[in-house]
């Protein structure tokens, strides 16, 4: 029985190369670490009057889109109405997962968006506050 608690010790659970393992970041606003791509959850609120953020939390970007959610043209509304936020070019955003959901994965290029995670924060919580 020694013999195989010592194997257990030696084993590959005790090698240190799982300590370089890295957490997953969490928030609405990440960074891809493969491309370098910023990624933007958002919790989308398509048939609104006016396109806006409502709020900024953990989960994602509460985000009112004034469009109706039929042949993508919520989708269309919502990467407009973020470039015009961010003063980005339309083709810097893309709609990466949700087209057809309610909470979409937005990717914004990492050569047109020059702004930080952080940065991004901000202007979203700024426009939520003005939205009430």
């Amino acid at each position: 029985m020694s013999k195989k608690s010592g194997k257990a010790a030696g084993g590959r659970g005790a090698k240190s190369s799982k300590d370089e393992i890295k957490p997953v970041p969490s928030g609405p606003v990440l960074v891809d670490t493969k491309t370098g791509n910023t990624i933007v959850k958002i919790l989308a609120k398509p048939g609104a009057k006016t396109s806006g953020i409502t709020d900024v939390s953990e989960e994602g970007i509460g985000c009112q889109i004034a469009a109706p959610p039929i042949d993508g043209e919520a989708n269309t509304e919502l990467i407009k109405y973020l470039s015009k936020l961010l003063d980005l070019r339309k083709s810097d955003i893309s709609l990466d997962r949700g087209s057809k959901s309610r909470q979409k994965t937005i990717v914004l290029d990492k050569s047109g968006c020059r702004h930080s995670p952080e940065q991004l924060l901000v202007i979203f919580r700024k426009e939520a506050s003005t939205e009430t």
